[in-house]
C-alpha cells in the first residue's frame, strides 16, 4: 500500500474515533472548550441553518477520508455504507445519549455531508478514468 494512503487511512481512523467521542459525549465538548459551557453547542461557521452545518463539515472531513483511503480497495462500497449507516446512528444516538438532542436538521446535516463527499469522489473517479484512458 502507498504510504500516503496508509497516512490518510490512519488520520480516517483517528477521525472516527474523535468523532464518535464528540457525538456520544454526554453534552458539547467542543462548546465547553470555546464557551465553558457543555450545554452550548457553538457555530463553526455562521450560517441561517444552526449547528446542522457542524454535522456536514464533520460528516463530509470523515467521509472524504474514509472514501480516499480505499479508493483503489475492494473495501469501497463497504466504507461507503458504513458511512451512511453511521450518519444516521450517530444523530439517532441522540435519544439515548444524555444532554443531547436529536435533530432532523442534523441528520440531514449527517447525510449530505457524506453525498456530497461522494458526489465529489465521483467526480474525481470519473475525471481520473478520462484522463488516463
Amino acid at each position: 500500500m502507498d504510504y500516503k494512503i496508509s497516512i490518510v487511512r490512519y488520520l480516517y481512523y483517528f477521525s472516527l474515533i474523535g468523532l464518535l467521542i464528540l457525538y456520544l459525549f454526554p453534552g458539547s465538548i467542543i462548546g465547553y472548550i470555546f464557551h465553558g459551557d457543555f450545554g452550548k453547542q457553538p457555530s463553526l461557521i455562521k450560517n441561517p441553518f444552526g449547528t446542522s452545518i457542524n454535522h456536514f463539515i464533520a460528516l463530509f472531513y470523515l467521509s472524504i477520508l474514509g472514501l480516499i483511503s480505499y479508493l483503489k480497495d475492494t473495501k469501497f462500497k463497504q466504507t461507503l455504507i458504513f458511512l451512511f449507516i453511521l450518519s444516521i446512528i450517530l444523530e439517532l444516538s441522540h435519544f439515548i445519549v444524555p444532554n443531547r438532542s436529536f435533530e432532523v436538521f442534523d441528520l440531514l446535516g449527517n447525510f449530505f455531508g457524506c453525498l456530497a463527499a461522494y458526489i465529489i469522489i465521483l467526480i474525481y473517479k470519473k475525471y481520473e478514468k478520462n484522463n488516463f484512458n
